[in-house]
């Protein structure tokens, strides 16, 4: 996988790019990470990128022509057109199922913008997929980029070291991941479950998939209307869920 990412402030990126997960795909030649500074794109002896917004209001807004001289030119050599993805507070909230579907893309392409907002032309006629990590107003788009290419490239084969441990992270079965334990098996008086020291396979699993069902009805009932679980899954949580709304004695 090829991934670019348009933005004025690419040494933010160097860190990101060159550590952990990130730093060890990129070594292994499994995705190739690039900070591209657009300003190098701008068609003006100034280099400047953004403008006053036409009608007045206040802050600045990014000009179209360096962001789509810059995505042209990454898309100079190859014959397939990128996903073109707007870092954007109005975009669609990421999840773990559009990393799944980005993950199986060959060239990315981020746009990140530091300003009021972009030209509404790079948003009609550019970009493909308009993303958001979430309600909240941040300075600048790297942030949640970074979050994104993290989230993505992970999930790419032989980035990880286990590649089960990506399936059975949170969300990724549309439920919250299990608990987990490790050595010692009592820690100042609290006990690892027995079933996870029995050696008991089926057991085991059976008993993660109920962790797995109990965590997300506690912490994200809403992700159960979607998940994919059978009747009698269903009939347990309901039961599960009569049982935590009992009045308790007095």
């Amino acid at each position: 996988m090829k991934i670019d990412v348009l933005t004025l402030f690419p040494e933010m990126f160097g860190g990101v790019f060159g550590a952990s997960i990130l730093g060890k795909a990129r070594d292994k030649g499994i995705v190739e990470l690039n900070a591209v500074d657009f300003r190098l794109y701008a068609n003006n002896k100034h280099n400047t990128v953004d403008d006053y917004p036409y009608g007045g209001g206040g802050g600045m807004v990014l000009k179209p022509e360096p962001i789509f001289a810059a995505v042209e030119d990454l898309m100079a050599n190859t014959d397939k057109k990128p996903r073109v993805i707007l870092m954007c507070p109005q975009g669609e909230t990421f999840t773990q199922r559009k990393a799944e579907e980005l993950a199986k893309e060959e060239h990315l392409v981020f746009i990140c913008g530091h300003y009021e907002g972009y030209d509404e032309r790079i948003r009609e006629h550019l970009v493909t997929d308009e993303l958001s990590i979430g309600d909240f107003v941040l300075t600048g788009g790297e942030l949640p980029a970074m979050t994104i290419i993290d989230s993505v490239v992970r999930l790419l084969p032989g980035v990880l070291g286990n590649e089960s441990s990506a399936i059975t992270d949170s969300f990724s079965t549309g439920l919250l991941e299990y608990p987990h334990y490790t050595r010692p098996p009592v820690f100042r008086g609290w006990e690892v479950p027995e079933v996870l020291l029995s050696g008991h396979h089926a057991r085991i699993e059976a008993w993660r998939r109920e962790q797995s069902l109990l965590r997300t009805l506690r912490r994200r009932p809403d992700l159960l209307e979607s998940a994919d679980l059978t009747t009698q899954e269903r009939t347990w949580l309901k039961e599960k869920l009569s049982e935590t709304e009992k009045p308790q004695e007095t």
